[in-house]
Parts: structure tokens; C-alpha cells; sequence
């Protein structure tokens, strides 16, 4: 791919018709989630080989996952959105400075997450939602994600800089390249070297460092606007500040997701590991139908920022209401086909008849109420990439956490393992209604007119 001047990527991304420059951007996107969402249902499906335990470990692990993807998300989101309306203000030397100050933070603190939970192990996978019979294929698994959690949340970062200036395509290229990698270490070293759980930790932490790698050298080989290096962090407390603030709403909707998830987990243990392994395959199902949605809605991200910045407050407009269209088509049609056939695809993950009866009912409940979700999600990342910290953040809360934990809590103990299976879909409905106030307000105070091109 060819080098951009400074004037060619200024007039792409204020030039190009919105609806072509948001499928440009949001394709890689959502082949890089697509496949990254392949290989979590393939690992669910190569773990549950090993037994409900070790299936339900996978749903463990998969909260902490969600840990780091906060914090590489917070900073990713908070530099990515400040470092595109730089550049919309033909600011490069600023968005350097931003990347550079996103990724070494990001960076740093990985480590400090690897250090601290690897002194608490045992206490984190028992904390994370584990029971007695999980804890042990948890720990295993977990050990091997710790050693490479820096690279991870570096990564993640790195990704999220990337579709802010519009390079998603290498962003694509890096987690396709990690994630193709572990679908086939995975095998290795789960089955030909007999390895176990502790194959598939160890295929993991493997290919989180090469997509790190991957994801780093457009970077370094000058195919991007913006140009990392130690030199260029500005350790301002200003830019701190704003990169953390306008991260807030990733690190609430990641963090709060994580916490719920250990929440669900610990609450559904109480019915068995069946209950675990069931409502970790289905949050693994449900997410990979909205990824695809969430991809649509990545690609909106470096537009809104970009155009925000550059005073192109008409584009604005006309991406979201392209994004939400496009949004809710990708859900609702892949969510008809799986309410259809719920119980079908909770057994291809695990044949069981326990496991299948609690996943069909909460796979189906979830795709039903999901169907308002979209508009929602497209809402929130348009806030948080046109600088709107405080709202997009408390929507971020109500969705993610503030809604679905109590509602988790009140109905598991009316409604038992039913009510574990109704909390989320609840939290997607209830969530429209503030989403809605959000979104009024913000287009009513949008201004009406553009700015002339600098």
C-alpha cells in the first residue's frame, strides 16, 4: 500500500462519499473481528473436548480478557480520538506525540497487570468466577495469557490507533496473522503434542506477541501519518488526562463487561459447570454476531473523528445514519437464523443435554432483545470519537453494567438459573431508552453549518 501525503489522506477522509469511506474502513475491521471471532468459537470448540471444566475455564479466562482489552481499549479509544482530530486540523507532530503517549502507557501498564495478578493467581481465577473442578484448567490456561499480557493490551492499542487514522487495513492484517496462527497452535499443541488446556494457553500467548509484532510495523516503516517512538511521549498531565478521559467510556464498557462476566460465572456456578460452559458458549455465539455489527461501527469512528475535527459536520450526520442502518441489518438477519436453530449450535460446541437446555433459552432471549443494540452501540462510539467524554461514558456505564449487574443480581435470586439466562437481554432493552435522550441531544446541538477547509 502506498505512502499518503498529509493533503491525499486530508481529502480522502473529508472528499470520499461517507457510506463508501465507512465500507472502506470497516471491511478489515470486520474481517480482523470475524476471524478473531473464529478462533474464540474454535477454541471454545477444541477446549470442550476436554470436559465441562475445562470448557467452562475458557469462559473464566475469557473475563480477564476482557481486563486487558480495557486497558488496551481505554487507550487506544482515548489517543486514537484525540490523534484523528488532530490530524483533521492537519496537526501530525500532535498526533505523534498522542500515538506514541497511548502506546507506551498501554504498554506499561500490561505489565503492571501480568505482575500483580501473576502474585495472585490462585485468589484471581477463584475471583474471575472459577469453581473447584474449574480453577485448576483456569490457572493452567491463564498463566501463559499473563506472560504476554503487555504485548496484549500494547496490541490492542496499537489496533485501535490504527482505524483512527484509517489505516484499519493493517490493523487487519495484524490480528488476522495472530489469529490464524492460534487456530493452528491450538491443534499443535492440543492434540498432536497432547498438551491440553495448557496447548491451547501456550498457542495464546504465541500469537498475541507476533500480532504485537505485526500490528507495530506500519509504525515503524513509516506507513503511517503518526510515528511511535520514545521521544515523542509528552507525559503532560493535560494529555494524560484527555487520553484517559476520552478512553473512560471503553474502559467502563470493557471493565464493566469483565465484571459482569465474572458475576455471571460465579452466579451460574451455583447450578453446575454445566451452567458455566453453557452461558460461556453463549456469550461466545452472541458476540460473534455483533462483532460484525461492532466492526460497521469501528469503521464510523475514524470518520466521526476525522470530520468532527475538520469542522464536516453534514458528514457527521450522514455517517451515523448510515452506520446505525447498516448496524441493525447485521444484526437482526444473522440473529433470525440463530433463534431458529439455538439449540443446534450450543451442542456443536458442547453435547450436552444440560449444556444445550440452559444455552438455547439465553442465546435465544439475547438475539431477540440484541436487535435494539445497534442503535445504541453506534450511538455511544459516535460520542466517545467526537470528544464527548461524559456522556459516552455514563451511556457506556448504563449498558454495560449499571443496568445488567443489578438486574443479574435481583432475578438469579427470584428466577434462578432462568433468571441468569433473562438478566442480559433486560439490560440491551432498558438500555435504549437513555440511548435515545443521548442521541437527541447531542444532533440538536451539532452545529447545523460546516467549516470552510483550512
Amino acid at each position: 500500500m502506498r505512502n499518503e501525503s498529509q493533503e491525499e489522506h486530508y481529502r480522502k477522509m473529508t472528499g470520499t462519499p461517507v457510506q463508501k469511506l465507512i465500507i472502506m474502513l470497516c471491511i478489515p475491521t470486520i474481517l480482523s473481528m470475524l476471524v478473531t471471532n473464529v478462533y474464540n468459537l474454535v477454541d471454545t470448540a477444541f477446549v470442550g473436548t476436554l470436559g465441562n471444566s475445562a470448557s467452562g475455564a475458557v469462559g473464566i479466562v475469557f473475563g480477564f480478557m476482557a481486563i486487558l482489552q480495557a486497558a488496551g481499549f481505554m487507550f487506544g479509544h482515548g489517543s486514537g480520538s484525540i490523534l484523528a482530530r488532530r490530524l483533521g486540523h492537519m496537526d501530525t507532530e500532535g498526533a505523534s506525540s498522542t500515538a506514541s503517549t497511548g502506546f507506551f502507557l498501554s504498554l506499561l501498564t500490561g505489565l503492571v497487570i501480568s505482575v500483580f495478578c501473576f502474585i495472585f493467581i490462585k485468589p484471581l481465577v477463584m475471583l474471575l468466577g472459577s469453581t473447584r473442578t474449574i480453577a485448576p484448567y483456569a490457572i493452567k490456561y491463564i498463566s501463559f495469557i499473563l506472560i504476554t499480557a503487555p504485548f496484549t493490551t500494547a496490541g490492542f492499542t496499537l489496533n485501535n490507533i490504527l482505524r483512527y487514522e484509517g489505516k484499519a487495513f493493517y490493523g487487519m492484517i495484524g490480528m488476522f496473522t495472530g489469529c490464524v496462527l492460534n487456530i493452528g497452535g491450538d491443534y499443535l499443541f492440543m492434540f498432536v503434542l497432547k498438551l491440553g488446556i495448557s496447548g491451547a494457553g501456550i498457542s495464546t500467548a504465541i500469537c498475541q506477541l507476533v500480532s504485537f509484532l505485526v500490528l507495530l510495523l506500519p509504525f515503524l516503516s513509516g506507513k503511517t501519518q503518526c510515528k511511535i517512538s520514545i521521544r515523542r511521549v509528552n507525559l503532560s498531565v493535560k494529555l494524560i488526562a484527555d487520553i484517559a478521559a476520552t478512553g473512560l467510556p471503553s474502559l467502563i464498557r470493557q471493565g464493566l463487561n469483565s465484571v459482569a462476566t465474572i458475576l455471571l460465572n460465579s452466579l451460574s456456578g451455583a447450578f453446575g459447570d454445566e451452567a458455566v460452559a453453557a452461558m460461556s458458549i453463549v456469550s461466545r455465539v452472541y458476540f460473534f454476531i455483533f462483532a460484525i455489527a461492532l466492526g460497521v461501527g469501528q469503521g464510523l469512528q475514524p470518520v466521526a473523528s476525522f470530520n468532527h475535527g475538520a469542522g464536516k459536520y453534514t458528514r457527521v450526520r450522514k455517517a451515523y445514519k448510515f452506520t446505525t442502518t447498516l448496524a441493525s441489518l447485521i444484526i437482526i438477519i444473522p440473529g433470525i437464523f440463530v433463534i431458529i436453530y439455538a439449540p443446534e449450535i450450543v451442542r456443536y460446541f458442547r453435547d450436552d443435554a444440560l449444556v444445550a437446555e440452559y444455552g438455547s433459552r439465553a442465546l435465544v432471549l439475547q438475539c431477540i432483545a440484541g436487535m435494539c443494540m445497534p442503535f445504541c452501540m453506534t450511538t455511544e462510539l459516535l460520542l466517545q470519537s467526537t470528544g464527548k467524554k461524559l456522556s459516552a461514558s455514563v451511556l457506556s456505564a448504563l449498558r454495560s453494567g449499571v443496568i445488567f449487574i443489578p438486574a443479574l443480581l435481583i432475578l438469579s435470586h427470584f428466577r434462578a438459573m432462568a433468571g441468569i439466562q433473562e438478566a442480559q437481554p433486560l439490560a440491551y432493552a432498558l438500555s435504549f431508552f437513555p440511548t435515545l435522550y443521548f442521541c437527541t441531544d447531542y444532533f440538536k446541538k451539532l452545529p447545523k453549518k460546516d467549516k470552510e477547509t483550512p
